[in-house]
């Protein structure tokens, strides 16, 4: 529920994100809304928190009048009603230091909802379309632990250890802030990363040579497009490079710069893989780095 206004001191409306803690800026930045009926655009609270390095550097949280009803529903939910943004600004009002804190840069959130919310209150409000680069922090936790039942914020914070309070808007913010730092520091992928499609089918697939090793095979490509140089030279090689792990396919490559990490293993094209290998299937799954020095074994053997 509701618990009132920030939890740090808090940073003056005209100062900067980048100001609040350190002259580089943050890393990334997190938002969470909380709204007061159906309608999206109904902010009712906002809360941001910046990270770097791992840590956090500054928080900005407030009340927001939505200029809208609230539903019992919602309240239900968080906690907060018309009688706690009375007197509090609107979207209008703060549109300027949210802009501030995330135009520019890497803004996560749990899910696309605030990603829609922001959208709607600008447009409801007549304010300009923020320009940020947008990281769902639910895709991130279902690739760092896709064992988990469930990655609902409250659920991931119970497994992390967070302390966290749901539906409390700078709370959540922080949470989901953990979120990433904590997924970096499991599977060893860095930020710029995340923000890269996990598997990237890419655009038509290379035509294979008539001959080579790998005629016959039908291979397909963890962590690179199909019409990058690893599906080039795999093509070159007599290769079929397919779109994704089928049950005609005969081999999974690992790319050199596939982006899950050490965790690679826990990407869906593996498990897939993994799946029919166990069901009969002679598909194998190997590393780009092992295939490249088989098949120059191969080249200089027949030489």
């Amino acid at each position: 529920m509701f618990h009132g206004m920030i939890a740090m001191p808090p940073i003056p409306a005209d100062m900067s994100a980048a100001e609040a803690d350190t002259d580089s800026g943050p890393d990334f930045v997190v938002v969470d809304v909380e709204t007061a009926c159906s309608r999206v655009s109904s902010i009712c609270q906002i809360g941001i928190v910046g990270f770097r390095n791992g840590a956090e550097v500054f928080a900005y949280e407030t009340l927001v009048d939505p200029c809208d009803e609230f539903s019992p529903f919602n309240t239900g939910i968080h906690g907060i009603s018309c009688d706690h943004v009375a007197g509090q600004p609107t979207y209008a009002q703060i549109h300027g230091i949210v802009n501030g804190h995330l135009s520019g840069r890497i803004t996560v959130a749990h899910s696309l909802f605030d990603k829609g919310a922001l959208a709607a209150a600008c447009h409801v409000h007549d304010q300009p379309h923020i320009e940020t680069t947008w990281l769902d922090s639910v895709r991130v936790a279902k690739r760092a632990w896709p064992e988990l039942s469930s990655h609902r914020l409250n659920a991931l914070s119970r497994y992390l250890g967070l302390r966290h309070k749901h539906h409390d808007a700078l709370s959540d913010a922080r949470a989901a802030g953990m979120v990433i730092v904590k997924a970096i520091d499991h599977t060893g992928i860095d930020l710029a990363a995340w923000l890269t499609p996990v598997n990237p089918k890419g655009g038509r697939a290379p035509k294979p040579a008539p001959d080579g090793p790998l005629k016959g095979e039908r291979i397909a490509i963890l962590g690179a497009a199909r019409d990058r140089a690893l599906g080039h030279w795999l093509a070159a090689m007599g290769a079929r490079v397919v779109a994704s792990v089928g049950t005609t396919s005969t081999m999974l490559v690992v790319s050199s710069d596939q982006p899950f990490g050490r965790y690679f293993h826990a990407s869906p094209a593996h498990r897939r893989a993994e799946e029919l290998r166990d069901a009969g299937q002679a598909i194998e799954i190997v590393a780009e780095s092992e295939l490249r020095e088989r098949i120059a074994r191969i080249v200089v053997s027949v030489e």
